[in-house]
């Protein structure tokens, strides 16, 4: 299937998806989301077991697409909705979804590879979550979903300050399962996948979605239509428009 920003392709069941805007850093910009949304469905008609999602180039994703916030229009043109949706999306997939995650991981990038079932980082990966820098609160669910990974004392201390964080803290926290070199991470992935394709396909969705039961029930997503709302509120305070500034300036 042919898409603009990103690659798909499935070979004896291991689906994988790739982030394909490498001069850009691979932005997830509304029109990568809705892409990623479509893809998933493209996964599950094809019944894939096991899908690998990573990023073309020197970095997994630079997060949203700045472009679009520079233009005045902060979370595209379907607000921070399509951001939820493409984080469901990914959660939902009937495939388990593996993140390999290597360079610079920012923002929705962050959510993005927190939707997955699991994650491996390569040892040169740098986190960071910048929304509140931005002036604006982390939407998409990614509150929910880190607060599950890595708890809730974590989730404040690394989404207040804005503090980048390397895949070996990632893994100390638990939000990565692995860290591997660089150089290992398409095999290790690769072979993580075929491990889990191997089991018995009918438990491994069992054990899928009693984990999403209890994931859910431990900080649910249902709510993050909230975010949309906090995201147009801080929209209208002065010192959140003049941090973002503040922030594109120095990004600029």
């Amino acid at each position: 299937m042919a898409f603009e920003t990103l690659t798909v392709e499935i070979e004896e069941g291991i689906g994988r998806l790739t982030l394909n805007q490498p001069d850009k850093l691979n932005p997830l910009g509304t029109n990568t989301l809705q892409e990623i949304v479509e893809a998933t469905g493209w996964f599950d008609e094809r019944d894939a077991h096991v899908v690998v999602i990573s990023g073309e180039g020197r970095a997994f994703s630079s997060g949203f697409d700045l472009r679009e916030f520079i233009n005045g229009n902060p979370e595209g043109t379907n607000g921070p909705a399509v951001g939820k949706q493409m984080a469901d999306a990914i959660e939902n997939m009937r495939a388990v979804a593996i993140a390999a995650v290597h360079g610079h991981c920012v923002g929705g990038g962050v959510v993005l590879v927190g939707a997955c079932d699991l994650r491996v980082a390569a040892t040169n990966t740098v986190f960071s979550i910048p929304e509140v820098d931005l002036g604006i609160p982390l939407a998409w669910g990614g509150i929910p979903r880190l607060v599950r990974e890595i708890g809730p004392a974590m989730t404040r201390e690394l989404v207040m300050t804005c503090r980048p964080f390397n895949a070996e803290e990632a893994k100390s926290i638990g939000f990565v399962n692995r860290v591997v070199a660089s150089e290992d991470l398409e095999e290790e992935t690769l072979k993580l996948a075929k491990a889990i394709k191997k089991r018995p396909q009918s438990v491994i969705q069992t054990t899928k979605k009693q984990v999403q039961s209890a994931a859910e029930d431990l900080a649910s997503t249902q709510k993050e239509w909230v975010g949309e709302i906090l995201i147009s509120v801080a929209g209208l305070d002065q010192e959140a428009k003049e941090s973002a500034q503040k922030y594109l300036r120095k990004r600029q």
